[in-house]
């Protein structure tokens, strides 16, 4: 592997923000009446959806490069480890009756939970989850982590908390402030508190950073083992460091958004064609084309919406999710997976 030095790096970055920077700038033009330039209060209004959708497709980019590296596998994506069911589980729960008295309690626990909300438990939900996946894991092979093991302990947890919420669904069918159920399962950009996001963007920022931090050595990862340490790289250190980083970048998207489909799948795809497999590279191509891809899914989204051709304005996971089934059957056909 060829040296790089932190000039490359801060020099790759740059350029992807900046790239990202002229695409959402144009995003800012479009809203759900028009395009046009907006007034000061209509860019006000139009500036909350595109930070939290940079953000959001960043974090969820960044987090699917790691995953598809560590995991060795190019359709892993960062809900793979359950944090989409573990976020939907945890928001629905918020929504309980048996909440009630807490949301409503007088002194500082009431105050916690009533600005805690249903953000807060989403990222405690998608953050247990994966934490669960991990501990066993883990436990399993005596601290280390192998990518079927993962895998397999993925799906199963998935599976568990997709039966525990459609349970809760059927117990409190008649709960008056349930409804909405499917709003947990399909992600969407909506808005929250200033304090949210500045915790959801520095959160998000963390797992990066960690990630940045280890984009050399994860140019390695798909290796096999022995190979790895070959070159002096603690395998089982590097996959803690690799997943822990990404699993929080993911928490904090999917708290504040939901799980929005494809977006952590399809952009690193989408950023090694463009600039190649070395991850130094590829780690921040892939955190700008997640913040470009979503930033334009919601301008689709308020276009139509403006055109008033369904009715509604779609949420963004739809979009999402319709654009990567194609994505993937060129993938297919191309032979890139």
């Amino acid at each position: 592997m060829r040296r790089w030095n932190l000039s490359q790096l801060i020099g790759t970055i740059a350029l992807s923000v900046a790239i990202w920077a002229v695409v959402a700038a144009g995003c800012l033009l479009v809203g759900s009446t028009g395009v046009y330039w907006p007034t000061v209060q209509e860019l006000t209004l139009r500036r909350e959806p595109v930070l939290v959708a940079s953000l959001v497709g960043a974090a969820l980019g960044a987090a699917g490069c790691a995953y598809q590296a560590v995991l060795r596998n190019p359709l892993a994506d960062p809900y793979l480890l359950g944090a989409s069911s573990g976020a939907a589980l945890a928001a629905y729960v918020w929504r309980l009756p048996m909440l009630g008295g807490l949301l409503t309690a007088p002194g500082t626990l009431g105050v916690i939970f009533a600005e805690a909300g249903q953000e807060a438990f989403a990222f405690f939900g998608a953050l247990g989850a994966i934490v669960i996946v991990l501990a066993v894991a883990a436990a399993r092979l005596r601290g280390r982590l192998e990518p079927v093991t993962l895998l397999l302990v993925g799906v199963i947890v998935n599976a568990v908390n997709g039966s525990i919420y459609l349970l809760l669904i059927a117990i409190h069918k008649d709960n008056p402030g349930g409804g909405g159920e499917a709003s947990l399962l399909i992600g969407g950009i909506r808005l929250v508190t200033h304090l949210q996001l500045c915790v959801a963007a520095g959160l998000a920022a963390v797992g990066a950073i960690v990630l940045f931090f280890l984009s050399g050595k994860l140019s390695v990862a798909v290796l096999g083992d022995d190979e790895i340490e070959s070159l002096g790289v603690n395998v089982h250190r590097l996959r803690w460091a690799a997943l822990s980083g990404a699993s929080l970048a993911t928490a904090a998207a999917v708290a504040v958004s939901g799980p929005i489909a494809f977006v952590g799948l399809i952009c690193p795809h989408i950023a090694r064609r463009l600039v190649g497999s070395d991850q130094r590279r590829l780690l921040p191509a892939a955190t700008a084309a997640g913040a470009i891809l979503l930033v334009l899914a919601d301008a689709v989204s308020r276009l139509l919406a403006w055109q008033n051709l369904l009715g509604t304005q779609l949420q963004v996971g739809i979009l999402t999710g319709l654009l990567g089934g194609p994505f993937f059957l060129f993938l297919l056909k191309d032979k890139k997976i």
